[in-house]
């Protein structure tokens, strides 16, 4: 990708020339192809590919929330590049899965884009985008006990993937609704979390 993101279409268009042209794609494929620098980009490519069938394979949606964690965590503390280990960077993903992942996303994708345009872009600036990557960081750690429901894992995820397009798109009143999401994962959480208490 010659040019930063600026949209959910282009994040997905990276991710599925990324799928085509690797047999086998890296976290750090996509670290590179977004930008280091980058944190909308990733912290909105790692929920698409949750939010794929990819997601549904057991254990894809806790590890992807713990590499999400690792790089909000970094935006939490004002760090510039994003870092990974090189045990993480090296987890691959089949291309052709990843491509196809992506390719079923277009229609949505290309629907939300056409709702935000850098609206209140005092919200995506100073303390904003470090409050929401502590959010993020939240939201990734009620990922894994919602695991074990098919899909029920989706509810963080999303509000995770609107926060990454918020910062990228530099769109404040997609960060509110981001965080209005948040509250509705947190309320899926404690129903998932007390019928299983109660069962």
């Amino acid at each position: 990708m010659k040019e930063d993101p600026h949209s959910i279409g282009d994040v997905l268009d990276g991710i599925e020339d990324l799928g085509e042209r690797r047999d086998k794609v890296c976290v750090g494929d996509a670290l590179d192809e977004f930008g280091r620098r980058s944190f909308g980009p990733i912290l909105l490519f790692l929920p698409l590919i949750e939010l794929s069938p990819i997601g549904g394979i057991p254990g894809v949606p806790t590890f992807l929330a713990v590499m999400i964690a690792l790089i909000a965590g970094q935006l939490l503390f004002g760090r510039e590049h994003v870092w990974l280990p090189d045990f993480v960077e090296r987890r691959a993903i089949d291309g052709d899965r990843l491509a196809r992942g992506a390719h079923r996303l277009d229609k949505v994708a290309a629907t939300i884009d056409g709702w935000f345009h850098g609206r209140l872009k005092w919200l995506t600036r100073g303390i904003w985008p470090r409050v929401a990557a502590l959010v993020v960081v939240l939201l990734c750690c009620a990922v894994p006990p919602l695991e074990f429901l098919p899909f029920a894992s989706s509810a963080p995820m999303i509000a995770i993937a609107a926060f990454g397009l918020a910062l990228m798109v530099r769109d404040g009143l997609l960060m509110v609704i981001a965080f209005a999401i948040s509250t509705g994962a947190v309320a899926v959480v404690a129903g998932v979390l007390t019928s299983g208490g109660s069962g």
